[in-house]
């Protein structure tokens, strides 16, 4: 095993690694960095960061402003690449479409990456002032319903790993962020089967996520509906829309079934 290791280790490109951290220290509250600020943000030196920086300017994923870099809207197509390879929104347009039209709110599919949910198909007919997403956004796992639902799916040892290595941010006052109240809360959404979380993420923001399942019935996405709390209550939500999101949930299920990508996800 430290043989197959050591190797794997020999062949990977430091490199490209570091290229990669480089644009990830881009975010939505650091879009314009300095020199300086990539190599602290990336953990490289300020040499080994420049050098990445030219490189990526060179082939047009990143622009300067005076001391400061950004990204070019050409790093899209990395994540353009992983969502064609999928065929995600293709496969899933049509239920999420409907989803949404029969709830008169929005409609989304949903993965785990890290500590992170990712929206990877996504379908609205209203609009959430406090709070809008699209394909490709992100947030914290613990405070979405979606999160939920994608950790209850994961091994014991894996969601052990993730209580106690992530650090639990409260964006509001009823972020839970303790991880033993946490377990709790995942540990009901394995039994349930379904997950509801109220005015965590953002004030006004209530949603509801049931699993989507693979063939061998892994969880590998999460399905949500989210409207205004002000809108709908908790109990209503379940009333009103479980049965729904978890009919269209299995419809999806069984369009994935022409995804490898998540199959195998499933066994990361």
């Amino acid at each position: 095993m430290r043989r197959k290791s050591t190797t794997r280790r020999r062949e990977a490109m430091g490199g490209l690694a570091k290229g990669l951290s480089v644009i990830r220290a881009f975010t939505r509250e650091h879009a314009a960095l300095s020199l300086s600020d990539v190599a602290r943000s990336a953990r490289i030196p300020a040499a080994t960061a420049r050098r990445c920086l030219l490189t990526l300017e060179e082939s047009g994923y990143v622009t300067r402003n005076g001391r400061n870099f950004l990204l070019r809207p050409k790093v899209l197509e990395l994540g353009a690449a992983y969502l064609d390879s999928m065929n995600i929104e293709q496969v899933t347009h049509t239920h999420l479409e409907e989803l949404a039209r029969n709830t008169s709110d929005s409609a989304a599919l949903c993965v785990l990456d890290g500590e992170q949910i990712v929206y990877v198909a996504r379908a609205s007919v209203r609009t959430l002032v406090r709070l809008e997403a699209h394909v490709g956004s992100r947030f914290p796992a613990h405070a979405t319903s979606t999160g939920r639902v994608l950790l209850a799916g994961v091994s014991e040892d894996r969601l052990q790993r993730y209580l106690a290595g992530s650090s639990f941010e409260a964006l509001t006052e009823h972020t839970v962020t303790d991880p033993s109240k946490l377990r709790a809360l995942i540990e009901d959404c394995r039994r349930a089967g379904y997950s509801v979380v109220e005015d965590e993420l953002a004030y006004g923001v209530i949603a509801l996520a049931v699993p989507v399942l693979d063939q061998q019935h892994r969880v590998v996405a999460a399905l949500n509906t989210s409207s205004h709390s002000r809108r709908i209550s908790r109990t209503r939500l379940v009333r009103e829309r479980l049965s729904m999101l978890q009919q269209v949930s299995r419809q999806i299920s069984a369009a994935l079934a022409s995804v490898p990508w998540l199959s195998l996800s499933a066994q990361i």
